[in-house]
């Protein structure tokens, strides 16, 4: 039988792809909001595809807002862009 596969759907175009191939953009209590490279951290997480593009998306449609059920400054998506920008 094959290996099921868990999938997460991007905050920012809204695709489905699996868990290994997005970044998690998590919410901590101490540390705020910041990217989960090992998928493991605990706290509020949200998916992305590595791509800039997706996270200005997510941006304008204020997905991380949603997703965290909080405000989140433009500075926080500046910082998680350039972030993402180290990983291409």
């Amino acid at each position: 039988m094959a290996k099921k596969i868990p999938l997460r759907q991007c905050i920012g175009c809204g695709e489905m792809k699996g868990k290994k191939e997005m970044l998690r953009v998590l919410r901590t209590e101490d540390q705020g909001i910041i990217l989960d490279n090992t998928g493991r951290k605990n706290g509020r997480g949200a998916y992305i595809c590595p791509n800039p593009e997706c996270m200005e998306r997510a941006r304008k449609s204020r997905g991380l807002d949603r997703a965290f059920k909080m405000s989140v400054p433009d500075e926080i998506y500046d910082s998680l862009i350039k972030e993402i920008g180290l990983f291409e």
